[in-house]
């Protein structure tokens, strides 16, 4: 059994960058005033010749030959390659996200060790309820970027005042414009141990956390670690998957019988996946530092985030098409250049081999858990699921629509199920 399938299944920034000043004190649930020695304020700004070598490696890109099959089944099509580097090398502006993520309050502070980048936007609304974000891969702070206005803003967005969040959105360590580890050790729980240190250095005694695929794994550690200050989670890709199931899929066996409807749909999913999307977590999982290709060829790696799952690889492919979707071309090159922007496809990926955790296994959350189920997730969680994997689950929503990168691709959808899903704990 491949190890990928058992656990799957200070920085160097280019370009210049600005760090200065405090960012002032927390407003919102906080009990003492925070710590703001080591946080900085933080701006990035790519140089014009980084910029210009970006478009001339894309334009000098090796092609190989097309796919010799009609479809997927041997991976990213040429086609949607070209139609990509096109748009990248002759119509794709970086300083548009660049000047997007500049406007809002960002900052960086070290943690163990390592510099921590985050953008923090604070309601205007009193008694707002502080909630951090965590991405995954090959996510960014780019992902959330459309919800930040909608949970800090809700009046602007049909929601009332007493739905306001305070936004806490970190990188990754590794990712993005978070420092790279240089030690071993940083796995999930020990993010999870950074993020709540985030939190209290912010000065919030009362908050909640989401995430999504290594946000979700870390999220859930949060819960685990038994913060006080930690009083629910919400997440869009639980680990829920019973034991049996599990062990039919290692095994490659049919599915057990009795399963529900939505049961078997999960199961499905599921098998697809393990069977036909785990290629970039079995080489992340297993030789991360292999991966040189990505930090040398920007369609090395824009071809290699891409392939992340089926659901999502299509719906790519239908925005390279011109089709409008959840997503724009200029959306998905936003995250694809700020990891070409960082060289952070090699740091990033080591978090796969520093994880031991078995990604889709319960893991006995304790406190308040939210669940939104979207249908072309990696595998769309069965409610039947979620309640015994999370004994305190205060909401589930089965979603009609949204994938991978649901805050990314259905954020109207997403601040609707964050408000609902902590609205009891307020």
């Amino acid at each position: 059994m491949s190890k990928s399938k058992k656990v799957l299944a200070s920085t160097m920034i280019t370009g210049a960058l600005i760090l200065q000043g405090s960012p002032g004190n927390a407003q919102n649930h906080s009990t003492t005033a925070p710590s703001t020695e080591n946080i900085r304020p933080f701006k990035f700004h790519a140089s014009d010749a980084e910029l210009k070598n970006l478009r001339q490696r894309i334009l000098a890109t090796k092609w190989p030959g097309k796919e010799t099959v009609a479809d997927e089944s041997q991976g990213v099509q040429l086609v949607t390659m070209q139609k990509l580097a096109h748009y990248w090398a002759t119509g794709y502006d970086w300083r548009k996200v660049e000047a997007r993520l500049n406007a809002l309050p960002q900052f960086v502070t070290n943690i163990d060790g390592v510099d921590i980048h985050f953008i923090h936007v604070r309601s205007k609304h009193p008694h707002a309820l502080p909630v951090i974000v965590t991405h995954g891969w090959p996510g960014s702070v780019i992902e959330q970027l459309k919800i930040i206005d909608p949970l800090t803003n809700p009046t602007a967005y049909g929601g009332k005042a007493e739905d306001a969040f305070d936004i806490v959105i970190p990188s990754l360590p590794g990712h993005g414009f978070s420092g790279k580890p240089t030690t071993t050790g940083w796995d999930p729980v020990r993010i999870a141990h950074a993020w709540i240190t985030l939190m209290k250095r912010l000065g919030y005694s009362r908050f909640v956390a989401q995430g999504g695929d290594w946000g979700d794994a870390v999220t859930e550690q949060m819960a685990l670690l038994g913060a006080p200050e930690l009083i629910g989670i919400h997440t869009n890709m639980p680990a829920t998957v019973p034991t049996d199931i599990d062990q039919a899929l290692q095994a490659g066996r049919s599915a057990p019988s009795g399963l529900s409807a939505d049961e078997q749909r999960a199961y499905d999913q599921l098998d697809f996946f393990y069977k036909h999307g785990l290629g970039y977590a079995q080489e992340m999982t297993n030789r991360p530092q292999t991966l040189y290709g990505l930090e040398d060829s920007p369609i090395g790696l824009a071809a290699w985030m891409l392939d992340h799952d089926a659901r999502s690889y299509e719906l790519i492919v239908r925005v390279f098409d011109g089709q409008a979707e959840g997503l724009t071309r200029d959306d998905i090159l936003d995250n694809i250049t700020l990891y070409w922007l960082t060289n952070t496809a090699v740091s990033s990926a080591r978090l796969y081999w520093e994880n031991k955790l078995a990604f889709f296994a319960p893991k006995h959350v304790a406190i308040p858990v939210a669940v939104s189920a979207f249908p072309d997730e990696i595998y769309q969680a069965p409610r039947s699921w979620a309640e015994q994997a999370f004994p305190k689950l205060i909401y589930y929503n089965r979603l009609a629509k949204g994938g991978h990168f649901a805050a990314w691709e259905q954020p109207t959808v997403f601040t609707q199920e964050l408000r609902a899903s902590f609205h009891s704990l307020r």
